[in-house]
């Protein structure tokens, strides 16, 4: 961690941070009964999470993250911003979606370039895999969003086999593939240095289904 992100950890922690503990969040209290939730796994340096909730003060937002130079980073951006609809987990992410969060209690979930662990011995690694699709739809209330995105074409395909195959999950996409960027989501430096380099970005926007139980 830089000096700044450190102190920006130290300072800010107590105001934006969310300690993990095995026990539901109380997101009412949280944000408010009224207020939509959205969840991203995995904002790296949050950028992006702090100009979506820039945009969108009335949204309450939780950011997963476990690189600690990122969280410091966001930190430091939401105390610049003054941003107060954004709460930060520096944990890891199936435990918190576990252990934390509700069943149905979010209105939507992102995450956006996940490691695609090139290596096909490494595959295994990777994020979006059945179980853990299982997990973030239960969490989504019916109606909610699920949103991905990866600038990796053989990760895209796997991320589209996988929610395709999920029972509470319906592709909002009418060929049954991906979806053009959502202006909900900004370009990010990544992006456009990908973009650069020829390298093409997939979106992916599921649904959770309306009347299944999870």
């Amino acid at each position: 961690m830089t000096d700044a992100q450190q102190r920006a950890f130290d300072r800010e922690w107590r105001r934006w941070g969310l300690d993990y503990a095995a026990e539901a969040l109380d997101l009412d209290a949280t944000f408010g009964a009224d207020t939509p939730r959205v969840l991203e796994i995995g904002f790296g340096m949050g950028q992006s999470l702090a100009d979506m909730a820039a945009a969108s003060p009335e949204t309450g937002f939780i950011g997963i993250e476990v690189h600690r130079p990122g969280v410091g980073r966001l930190l430091h951006l939401l105390a610049e911003q003054g941003l107060g609809n954004v709460r930060v987990f520096c944990h890891d992410a199936v435990e918190v979606l576990r252990d934390c969060i509700a069943a149905e209690a979010l209105d939507a979930v992102q995450i956006f370039f996940p490691d695609p662990w090139h290596k096909k011995r490494h595959h295994k690694r990777r994020l979006i895999q059945p179980d853990f699709v299982d997990l973030v739809a239960s969490r989504l209330r019916p109606g909610g969003r699920l949103h991905l995105a990866t600038d990796w074409e053989p990760y895209a395909e796997q991320m589209l086999e996988v929610l395709s195959d999920n029972p509470l999950l319906q592709n909002t996409a009418e060929n049954g593939g991906f979806v053009p960027r959502p202006e909900s989501r900004p370009l990010t430096r990544f992006e456009q240095r990908g973009t650069r380099l020829g390298h093409g970005v997939r979106d992916l926007v599921f649904t959770r289904r309306q009347g299944m139980a999870s």
